[in-house]
């Protein structure tokens, strides 16, 4: 099984490992944090993490400026799309990175940006480059020959930032979740990708089924905009650190929210060991 994407879907492979241990804990077989992989001997079960926070090719536009990239909206990253092929289940994943000034090619050309004030460019917005990120995923999985597992699309898990944007001194310091009569209306970025992300998966699936590949939808979005309480706040970050320039309202705590996603997949893949034949033909015709 396979984590693909930015820091989020690490800390769901952290949630999963935690919750693993109470049956085994996994023997690390690679060194790098960003690209390891853990396996369990006593069920042959690896677990790995590709962080890929764009999931198509990017590169840092200058070392001195860090977090400026140049994104390859038409080539996916061959760190992660050259490994997946022996691997059973892949858990895609991405969002947040893409509300950072970010600068787009497409054929190898600057076509535009979005987020550079000042520059003489086309400002093609943060959904056009989101959009274009996910036709490009998709397309590359399907054209893989050799891939047989399971694509699972893990939805935007939203961030819950109050009284500010996250380096305006927003923080998350609710301790209920909300109820389902008194939660705000999801909008603005977080619905706009959400939506993307809904569309571009119905494509990708249409597609994958003609060469009989499957891609399934882990949808978290609406569950998890009901638990702003699920933040570690100022405690999401090392003890060394300095946490007083922001909070962290993006990453879920441990225990916590987070945990009940193990809980979805695990629902998703007893249904695919019981799924028939019939049921596939149905499922295809409702979405």
């Amino acid at each position: 099984m396979a984590f693909v994407g930015d820091s989020v879907g690490r800390n769901q492979l952290q949630s999963m490992i935690c919750l693993l241990s109470r049956v085994e804990w996994p023997v690390s077989l690679t060194p790098d944090e960003k690209f390891k992989r853990w396996k369990y001997p006593s069920y042959n079960f690896t677990i790995a993490i590709f962080t890929v926070p764009y999931l198509i090719k990017a590169k840092e536009t200058d070392p001195t400026k860090p977090n400026l990239f140049n994104l390859y909206l038409d080539e996916p990253d061959e760190r992660w799309i050259t490994q997946i092929e022996d691997f059973d289940y892949v858990i895609l994943n991405g969002g947040h990175w893409f509300m950072r000034p970010l600068f787009y090619y497409e054929k190898q050309k600057l076509v535009g940006c979005t987020g550079c004030r000042g520059q003489n460019l086309t400002d093609l917005t943060m959904y056009y480059g989101y959009r274009q990120a996910w036709k490009t995923v998709f397309r590359a999985i399907n054209r893989l020959e050799n891939y047989k597992g399971i694509t699972f699309h893990r939805t935007l898990a939203p961030a819950h930032f109050e009284n500010g944007i996250w380096n305006q001194g927003g923080n998350c310091v609710r301790t209920k979740p909300f109820k389902s009569s008194e939660a705000p209306q999801m909008e603005g970025i977080s619905l706009e990708f959400y939506e993307i992300q809904l569309e571009e998966f119905k494509i990708a699936e249409k597609e994958a089924k003609k060469k009989g590949r499957k891609f399934r939808l882990l949808d978290i979005t609406k569950a998890m905009w009901l638990r702003p309480d699920g933040h570690p706040s100022r405690y999401g970050h090392w003890p060394q650190e300095n946490v007083s320039l922001y909070n962290d309202c993006v990453h879920w705590c441990l225990p916590g929210p987070i945990d009940t996603w193990s809980d979805f997949l695990l629902e998703m893949l007893k249904m695919e060991a019981v799924r028939s034949p019939a049921e596939e033909k149905v499922h295809l015709e409702v979405n």
